[in-house]
């Protein structure tokens, strides 16, 4: 598939301002120069810039955060570890919106079934969409955790919007969402209906109070996941100004690397998206500063996979049965020597649908099981039961 159709080349110079210190991105890079398209098959990592925002909620200007990223990420020294990323360039506005969807959707597709992550430098945070629908030409069903003080639900007749991407995930036919889970949404943003119809759908939730009470609870979130998006309105205002809608309170850019860095490191995760940073908001590059640092850590996390997912022979785990005596379930769980991270085995029926097989194996924290040893279920265990039942 001839990807280069979709993207504009780089402007380098303006890029780099013409110095490229040895060790850093700017000399590493395989970039689309104009003269030649990068072989992305022989990367580990794609960046895709898209320069889309017709669809943003009052944050129109975020369509040129991909080269205010560049600017400060080709400057950063890669990470030990041999991690090869490409360049691919900025995937422009098409005619119609549905045109850069489109645009989005083959990419990412093409890129993952080569087994090499995209990361999406927004534009609008509906572009999750796109990025979702890739994988229904993949026939794989997802798991989304979406980092976002709220849950863009939207109404029902509202046309897709960074507000409402998310309702038309849940109602895109066929549905190929298996877990959805959101963290550090602020609760005064959040329609207490909606709380409900999250528990409803078994989804999970995680308020920014209990995310930043343990940053490193986090991990397990975010290491079931298959798609990564990030919503810049998620940081608080003092740390990246550089959204419309920034607000005092928000995680801290130090904990915003932490889970770029969680996400790096997971072996399932295939793609991840950085959305809503407006350099018309932002204050002497700080925002894009900062979101080139949750790259750079990323990268860090992918160049530190373990290939610990506990599939096929178990002989590297440890494994721990729990009792449940007021139910009839046994509870199990699964400890790497490699990571020291923990999985819960969820029983699946034998007569389930094979599309969810790869969602019994849950990854949780040394504290689900000791919620366990006390003989309380814990939710998540509940939840994708719940799912794959």
């Amino acid at each position: 598939m001839d990807l280069s159709i979709y993207f504009d080349s780089l402007d380098l110079e303006n890029i780099t301002g013409g110095e490229i210190l040895a060790g850093t991105y700017a000399e590493q890079i395989m970039a689309n120069d104009g003269n030649t398209f990068p072989n992305y098959r022989q990367a580990n990592v794609a960046i895709v810039g898209i320069k889309e925002d017709r669809c943003a909620r009052a944050n129109q200007g975020c369509s040129e955060s991909p080269d205010r990223v560049r600017k400060f990420f080709y400057q950063l020294y890669a990470p030990e570890g041999e991690v090869q990323v490409a360049d691919l360039g900025n995937i422009l506005p098409g005619n119609t919106i549905e045109d850069t969807y489109f645009a989005v959707r083959s990419v990412v597709a093409e890129l993952v079934k080569c087994q090499v992550i995209p990361i999406l430098i927004g534009g609008s945070q509906d572009l999750t969409y796109a990025n979702y629908s890739a994988y229904e030409a993949l026939e794989q069903t997802v798991n989304i955790v979406s980092v976002d003080p709220a849950f863009d639900l939207g109404d029902v007749e509202e046309p897709l919007t960074s507000g409402s991407y998310l309702g038309k995930i849940i109602l895109h036919k066929p549905n190929f969402l298996f877990n959805y889970s959101n963290i550090g949404y602020q609760t005064y943003f959040v329609n207490p209906r909606m709380l409900d119809l999250m528990s409803k759908m078994h989804f999970d939730v995680y308020r920014l109070g209990e995310i930043q009470s343990d940053i490193r609870e986090a991990e397990p979130i975010v290491r079931d996941a298959d798609i990564l998006s990030f919503d810049f309105g998620a940081v608080r205002q003092s740390d990246a100004p550089g959204n419309a809608l920034a607000t005092p309170n928000g995680l801290y850019g130090e904990e915003a690397c932490a889970i770029f860095r969680y996400a790096g490191m997971s072996d399932k995760l295939s793609s991840v998206g950085l959305y809503e940073l407006n350099p018309l908001c932002d204050r002497n590059g700080q925002t894009a500063h900062l979101a080139a640092q949750m790259v750079w850590y990323f990268l860090d996390g992918v160049a530190s996979r373990k290939k610990d997912f506990p599939i096929g022979d178990k002989k590297d785990y440890l494994k721990y049965r729990v009792a449940m005596p007021a139910s009839d379930h046994e509870l199990i769980f699964y400890k790497s020597d490699k990571t020291d991270r923990w999985w819960m085995e969820i029983p699946y029926p034998p007569d389930g649908q094979m599309r969810f097989e790869r969602h019994h194996m849950v990854p949780c924290s040394y504290a689900d099981y000791q919620i366990a040893c006390k003989e309380e279920m814990p939710d998540k265990w509940w939840k994708t039961f719940n799912k794959l039942s």
